[in-house]
């Protein structure tokens, strides 16, 4: 500090243990410190901060003298020690001399006068010190289980004389030494308002502090809620026999199986290379945004992991309106987030699923889920929004489409055909529908691709000369509508 005054003392008086017991609060600047017996007071020179140096109180008619003479000499201030006692008449004189009087419950005689000189010579030492002392106000109150990040951060500020903040950043990076995480998810960065060099050591410190704070908080805010997922997901992957045994320990978390359930499911995959993992702080970032939109929906909502998927469940009474859509805006939030934080090279697709009663409901669901999100992927529909339609064909197709193992052996089946190129493949793939789903009729299959039966004639000759199957076997004609119908929903979503 260029100038330092009795008012600046006082500000770091915590860490100096010095309190203003009488006279103004100003003073003249303090130009250096000395320590003196109260007899020898006269010797000092102006502008000096003068420390009594003994553990009693003096006389106090030796202390209104040694008042009258500090403010003749115009000291700075004078510092008693702990077992000092002001008087009125002391009080009276050091307000009319404008002489601050203080008194000091830490440090005493010289390691005061050390402590003090530090400050007016600033430099590293002090920068230190004031560094030192701030991380242990605030390591202090971090320690309070109740405390919140302003508690923390004003803490500091006080102890440093620099007030500290803490600013929103989600791009963060761990090596950032300023940066606040919770758990791996970045969350801002601690900032002092001005440069200075006792901030600059502790704001790492304290930076660390605030991301415990904050992972304390959401620990507690938000336990509750992911112990019922973690049950969730062993609920969705056990087998049926074992649905069950788990009403008692959801009803114990309260978790109400008997309502209304409809799930999510959002599915990571990356756009050249599907077989790799998810960076690892994505899942914590997703889950944590995913837990703080939902919390003010009055629904019951869940987000739990399936390895690197996401589950997202919506709970609610039997029968509610609209139960789905508000899945889906939720759902459709989500997603949008874990795009943008994983960028360009990686989608999510998202799976939904209706809403259904029961544990066996919350099951079925999130099939659904998984299955409409598993269809879309394999259909190249990646970074899309895929509903399940519970009714008719398409949700047996789907549950073929999903399957690695189905689709795979469907696919042997038109193999021939994909030889012949994807657009003949395609045009091979109608034909056969048209032709098998309008049993074997050349003219209902020209009506429905309107066409002429010789050109539906034409086309079947190359495509039975390429499948080398026979269309008038029953089982081989199911198979091979099935194959086509499957490659069709893969190719149109439809």
């Amino acid at each position: 500090m260029a100038q330092l005054t009795i008012t600046d003392l006082l500000e770091q008086g915590d860490r100096l243990g010095v309190r203003l017991i009488g006279g103004p609060a100003t003073g003249k600047p303090i130009e250096r410190v000395e320590v003196v017996e109260l007899e020898t007071l006269a010797r000092l020179a102006p502008g000096t901060l003068g420390i009594i140096s003994g553990d009693t109180s003096p006389a106090p008619y030796l202390i209104d003298v040694a008042i009258r003479r500090a403010s003749a000499l115009k000291l700075s201030g004078i510092v008693f020690s702990p077992e000092f006692i002001l008087t009125e008449t002391a009080g009276v004189l050091a307000m009319r001399g404008e002489m601050p009087l203080l008194v000091s419950s830490a440090l005493r005689g010289t390691d005061l006068a050390v402590a003090i000189d530090r400050v007016l010579s600033g430099g590293a030492a002090e920068s230190m010190t004031r560094a030192s002392f701030a991380i242990e106000r605030a390591g202090e109150i971090a320690a309070d289980p109740v405390c919140s990040v302003d508690d923390i951060l004003d803490a500091a500020s006080e102890a440093l004389g620099v007030p500290l903040r803490m600013r929103d950043d989600p791009s963060a990076d761990w090596s950032d030494s300023n940066a606040v995480f919770i758990g791996e998810v970045p969350i801002g960065r601690v900032h002092a308002d001005a440069p200075d060099p006792a901030a600059s050591v502790a704001v790492p410190v304290i930076a660390s502090y605030v991301s415990r704070a904050l992972q304390r908080q959401m620990r507690e805010r938000f336990a509750p809620t992911q112990s019922r997922a973690d049950l969730i997901v062993e609920l969705v992957l056990a087998e049926a026999a074992r649905v069950d045994a788990f009403v008692a320990p959801a009803a114990r978390l309260g978790l109400p199986l008997q309502l209304s359930h409809s799930a999510a499911l959002l599915r990571p995959r990356h756009r050249s290379d599907p077989d790799l993992p998810v960076p690892h702080a994505l899942a914590p970032a997703v889950d944590l945004y995913a837990l703080q939109l939902v919390e003010e929906h009055p629904e019951l909502w869940h987000v739990a992991h399936i390895q690197d998927d996401t589950l997202i469940v919506s709970t609610e009474e039997q029968g509610a309106g609209d139960h789905q859509r508000r899945l889906r805006e939720v759902a459709i939030d989500i997603q949008r987030y874990a795009q943008s934080l994983a960028g360009e090279e990686w989608t999510y697709t998202l799976g939904l699923g209706t809403p259904q009663t029961g544990a066996a409901g919350l099951r079925q669901s999130a099939a659904e889920a998984r299955v409409a999100a598993d269809s879309a992927i394999a259909a190249g529909r990646l970074g899309g929004i895929e509903t399940t339609d519970v009714t008719g064909l398409r949700r047996v197709l789907l549950d073929f489409y999903a399957s690695p193992t189905s689709r795979g052996l469907l696919n042997d089946v038109l193999h021939p055909l994909d030889e012949l190129g994807p657009e003949r493949s395609l045009t091979a793939a109608r034909t056969l529908i048209a032709y098998l789903g309008n049993r074997n009729s050349l003219v209902h299959a020209g009506r429905q691709l309107n066409l002429h039966p010789n050109a539906v004639g034409y086309r079947l000759r190359w495509i039975r000369e390429a499948l080398e199957l026979d269309l008038d076997d029953p089982d081989i004609r199911f198979a091979v509508e099935l194959a086509c119908r499957v490659r069709l929903l893969g190719e149109t979503g439809a």
